[in-house]
Formats: C-alpha cells, structure tokens, sequence
C-alpha cells in the first residue's frame, strides 16, 4: 500500500500524525509512506495549507483528514474512509 503524508515541517500536528504512522510502520511492513512538504510546490501548497495533515492513498487518490488515530487510519487502508 502506497501513501502519502502532506505536511510541512514545524507542524506540530504533521509530527503528531507522523508518529502514529511510524508506530504502525513497525507491524504493516506492506505499506509504504511518503512525506510530502507542501511548501515545496506552489499548487501543493495552494491545495493542502489548510488542511495538513493529510493522509492520501496513491493507489484510489482517496484522503484521510487530521485528526486520526491507529484504527481510523487501518480503515481507511481496508478501503474506508
């Protein structure tokens, strides 16, 4: 599974989400997580500023709003959202 973690650094509700993907990252070895900056790209910026973070499936283009914990994230990979 492929994701993609929007967020910008001093963000401290980015590293509150990176933190519960890294604890998940140690059992769901299948999942491969990107970490995004949006102020890296103009549009990227545009599109996310207020929302990160955002958590997107590569895979159905698919987005899981902050706030989420283990279990919503684990829904949201079932296909959920």
């Amino acid at each position: 599974m492929e994701l993609e973690l929007y967020g910008t650094s001093a963000c401290h509700l980015c590293e509150l989400a990176e933190a519960v993907l890294a604890e998940m990252l140690v059992h769901e070895t299948a999942w491969q997580i990107e970490l995004i900056d949006i102020a890296d790209d103009d549009d990227t910026l545009a599109r996310y500023a207020l929302k990160i973070p955002v958590l997107r499936s590569v895979e159905d283009d698919r987005e899981l709003q902050w706030p989420f914990d283990a279990s919503s994230v684990r829904q949201f990979v079932a296909g959920g959202s």
